[in-house]
């Protein structure tokens, strides 16, 4: 459905909900200024209503773990409470933790390769990565981290050693292990070339770890030349280190298809999954060859790496579910669908001199804008006019696009329409249906 605004954005109530969030949240949480954010009440489908009754279109899907749309594990999630809650994950697991790592290995490693994969779950994204880390670490004996400016694998400690955008960093220097090497992550084929000179000069005796995105998600939505996988995967095989794969933003369909590698047909030792693995719930993975995640000693009774919560059994009932869905014929002609028409509709955005780029692949699109000013001055009128979505990359100048596979092609060009508008700097008014005035940007 198309937005549908009832009152200022924010409204009242969201506005009485940030000023007393400011006095009992983290300052450096969430960001609260006269115009953002709304607050959420519900969500369904490609929709999110906030807590003064105002209908939004989200296109960004939650941070993209809304895939099929919000909502679609819900059932699995309630008949999973009825029964379950709480296990004892690394102790007493729930059965469907096993049913889970079986289902996970079938779509990654066995259909790639034909053996098995196995799992070690976590509860968000940053935690798959830094359980691949650990993973690398005990294969080959190295501490060192290869990884790309731009990259963005999450904000715990083990995360940031491969984070590539400088300031998620920056104030925790003084505590972060000088162990990684980056590199520039190429999109043209001259960068490409460039690269690749760049990597066979490195010595990589202490490099255990090689952790990418396929496509890089918060670096800006930065599609790299085919070959750049392949490349690495020959360069991790040349020195033995372990290639990984962090999917977390990629996968389940974002791209187009169902894991982004698959793109260039060259596939990982270990594969980071989380956001629209279940839907909704906090649930991780990494999931990784059996002959690497065996460089786990067998546990006697205290795990090396684990968490009260790990194999949630609603969390692990909701990503079956989840992955149900992800493999019917049906998502993946949805996907499609949808992404030829957000890719048409984006194109008519290129006329436009704030437009530098429009790039990405599948549901996962970036507009490059001249200035981070602009991008996000075109984000906050989108709030206004019943759209959610991001600035990305960086400088923050590139507007992101990641909706539900589910959204409409009204609600597509509804959006797009809008966009444009914006970025020409007509501020057009808000959809009004009660009367009430519509909201300004500051």
């Amino acid at each position: 459905m198309l937005p549908e605004i009832l009152t200022n954005i924010p409204g009242p109530v969201s506005l009485g909900l940030a000023k007393r969030l400011a006095e009992a949240e983290c300052r450096n949480t969430t960001f609260l200024t006269d115009d953002w954010p709304v607050f959420w009440e519900r969500a369904e489908g490609a929709n999110v209503w906030d807590a003064d009754g105002n209908r939004f279109l989200d296109m960004t899907s939650g941070f993209g773990v809304a895939g099929i749309g919000y909502g679609f594990t819900g059932e699995a999630l309630r008949q999973q409470s009825v029964s379950l809650m709480h296990a004892m994950g690394d102790v007493h697991p729930a059965r469907v933790k096993v049913e889970l790592c079986e289902v996970l290995s079938e779509i990654t490693f066995e259909k790639w390769q034909g053996k098995k994969g196995k799992c070690l779950f976590g509860n968000s994204g940053f935690e798959a990565v830094e359980a691949a880390l650990k993973t690398a670490v005990l294969a080959t004996g190295r501490s060192g981290i290869l990884s790309f400016e731009g990259g963005y694998h999450g904000l715990g400690y083990g995360a940031l050693l491969g984070q590539g955008i400088g300031w998620f960093s920056e104030p925790f220097e003084g505590q972060l292990a000088k162990v990684t090497r980056r590199l520039a992550f190429p999109q043209t084929e001259e960068e490409l070339e460039i690269f690749k000179k760049e990597l066979w000069k490195i010595d990589g005796v202490g490099i255990g770890a090689v952790l990418v995105e396929p496509i890089q998600g918060r670096g800006g939505i930065i599609v790299p030349p085919l070959g750049f996988l392949t490349e690495l995967r020959k360069w991790c095989d040349a020195i033995g280190a372990v290639l990984v794969f962090d999917e977390i933003y990629t996968g389940f369909w974002r791209t187009g298809k169902m894991f982004a590698c698959e793109r260039e047909g060259v596939f990982p030792d270990l594969i980071c999954l989380g956001k629209a693995l279940a839907g909704g719930f906090p649930i991780s993975v990494c999931i990784g060859k059996a002959e690497i995640m065996d460089a786990w000693p067998e546990t006697h009774g205290e795990a090396l790496h684990t968490s009260t919560f790990l194999g949630n059994p609603m969390g692990c009932a909701m990503a079956i579910e989840a992955i149900r869905r992800y493999r019917e014929p049906e998502t993946q002609a949805m996907v499609a669908a949808a992404s030829q028409h957000l890719a048409a509709a984006l194109r008519t955005l290129s006329d436009l001199p704030a437009v530098k780029n429009i790039r990405g692949e599948g549901l996962m699109m970036g507009v490059e804008t001249d200035s981070g000013e602009r991008a996000l001055s075109a984000v906050k009128g989108l709030l206004q006019d019943g759209i959610l979505a991001l600035p990305d990359g960086p400088h923050g100048d590139v507007v992101a696009l990641t909706p539900p596979f589910c959204v409409s092609k009204e609600a597509i060009d509804f959006a797009i329409g809008k966009l444009r508008g914006r970025l020409r700097g007509a501020h057009a008014p808000s959809r009004v249906v009660s009367g009430a005035p519509a909201g300004n940007l500051a």
